[in-house]
């Protein structure tokens, strides 16, 4: 698989308001991308959209007819190159959680796959969050959206990647933005360029994980190589979190 060559490509961003997202259209448009942003909040989308020198597109990612109206523009473009699944929201409502963390990624790759298939090529990004890989405490509704998100992306990337699609799942930590507001994460927390700044190196490549902060494929690799154990340690933490 071959990098992705961001000077004039088309790039979708939902989420892109704020955060990762605007980080990431910032990036984009600096590198020669022309960026579709969208955000659910009007303004925010505008803003980012304005200094990025992009389009704006406002509305629910996971709307299936906003998700219609972003890939038809990228196609207006000359084609969506890279469709970056990146909003989120850490909440405990499982409708809300599910909507947005899991069913935006799957609307919007029902949308642009049919696309990439024809041309033989193309890109999804799916923020996803360590939290799919490994957990977050206190809150199961993110973590299992999440691992779900994972999942989705992992499904994409074994279907689809000898059609000449490309799926890469990005993973950070702790980010300093709006959804991180306390708890043992803020010590490490990268700021949203650092994380831009990551993805463009991964566009410059294939690799399936995308990870901000390195040391997330040990931890990976430790849950996987005992289970038990890393439950135990996770439960431990939990147990200190409970006793203050």
């Amino acid at each position: 698989m071959a990098g992705l060559d961001v000077r004039g490509a088309v790039a979708v961003v939902t989420g892109g308001g704020g955060g990762i997202g605007a980080a990431l259209c910032a990036r984009l448009a600096g590198a020669g991308a022309r960026v579709v942003v969208n955000d659910s909040s009007a303004d925010a989308a505008e803003a980012v959209a304005a200094s990025a020198g992009g389009i704006c597109l406002p509305g629910d990612a996971a709307d299936p007819g906003v998700v219609a109206a972003l890939v038809a523009e990228g196609e207006r473009l000359g084609g969506v190159d890279l469709f970056c699944a990146n909003a989120g929201v850490i909440s405990q409502d499982w409708d809300l959680a599910w909507r947005v963390n899991v069913l935006a990624h799957v609307l919007a790759a029902e949308a642009v796959l049919p696309h990439w298939l024809e041309r033989g090529r193309g890109r999804f990004l799916a923020t996803v969050s360590a939290a799919g890989l490994l957990t977050l405490l206190g809150n199961p509704a993110y973590s299992a959206t999440k691992h779900a998100a994972l999942a989705h992306a992992e499904w994409l990337r074994a279907t689809y990647a000898h059609r000449g699609v490309t799926v890469q799942a990005l993973c950070p930590q702790g980010v300093r933005t709006a959804m991180l507001t306390g708890g043992p994460l803020v010590e490490s927390a990268v700021t949203p360029e650092f994380v831009a700044d990551t993805v463009m190196a991964a566009l410059d490549g294939a690799g399936f994980l995308v990870l901000p902060h390195p040391e997330v494929a040990e931890y990976h690799r430790r849950r996987a190589a005992d289970p038990d154990r890393w439950l135990a340690a996770m439960n431990k933490a939990q147990r200190a979190a409970e006793s203050g």
